[in-house]
């Protein structure tokens, strides 16, 4: 087993304002913890001084880390901190929190005793929203009816950013991922269920962030591109094979 317990992955792009404090709210929550874990930053792409703020944390923070990447994509970043986290358990959270950093203990061992994959949701039994606008509630909805029609039949919410993987999950999956946009975990999660993989989703209190990064209709429309690339995907066989043996 890994020394450490718990990856935390923060895809940061433009988010020098966020970014601060964020981390100072990880960084109390994972004080208390009994656990050992880390946290990986991956900036990419940013104009801003996102890599500075990320860096200046990392004297009191010592068991952050942070990555560099030029390229552009939530996705991108997300897989290079996914491949490169060294904790048994890895999860990837927005940098603006819109769950309670505190919520995160609910997606691991031992709330979740065997887990693969497991998702935050906000429309599971359970789950709240808070200050969302109607019109973006509703066009959420309708692509998550597009992404179940055309991918994950039965996942209610594929798109809340805060999803955690199971080391081997983590290892298998990600080296295949193809797609770097919003819809990359769309992609992740239909690799792993072709894989086998179960996928929960944990029902969590959510807060509508104003400044939040997706365009909602412009990027829908790209989203739905993307599902069509990844059942295309599927049938080239481009899921088909894995750096680490089969289950």
């Amino acid at each position: 087993m890994s020394a450490i317990h718990l990856s935390i992955i923060l895809p940061a792009h433009n988010e020098e304002h966020r970014l601060g404090p964020s981390l100072e709210k990880v960084d109390a929550f994972l004080r208390a913890q009994a656990y050992n874990a880390e946290v990986i930053v991956v900036e990419n792409g940013s104009t801003d001084r996102t890599f500075e703020v990320a860096a200046s944390f990392q004297e009191r923070m010592p068991q952050l880390r942070v990555i560099r990447d030029p390229g552009r994509g939530k996705g991108l970043a997300v897989r290079r901190g996914m491949l490169a986290a060294q904790g048994d358990y890895r999860i990837f959270c927005d940098v603006d929190f819109s769950m309670p950093v505190e919520e995160i203990n609910r997606f691991i061992p031992p709330a979740l005793p065997e887990m693969d994959v497991a998702i935050a949701s906000r429309e599971a039994k359970g789950a709240v929203r808070y200050n969302e606008p109607p019109l973006r509630h509703f066009i959420g909805r309708g692509f998550n009816t597009l992404v179940r029609w055309m991918t994950l039949p039965g996942l209610q919410d594929t798109q809340c950013g805060f999803k955690c993987f199971r080391r081997e999950v983590a290892e298998r999956v990600f080296p295949l991922q193809t797609i770097d946009g919003w819809t990359f975990d769309v992609e992740v999660l239909f690799i792993a269920r072709r894989m086998g993989y179960s996928i929960v989703e944990v029902p969590i209190p959510w807060y509508y962030m104003a400044d939040s990064k997706v365009r909602v209709v412009k990027d829908s429309i790209h989203m739905f591109t993307d599902l069509v690339t990844i059942r295309r995907n599927a049938r080239r066989g481009l899921y088909a094979n894995s750096p680490l043996q089969p289950r």
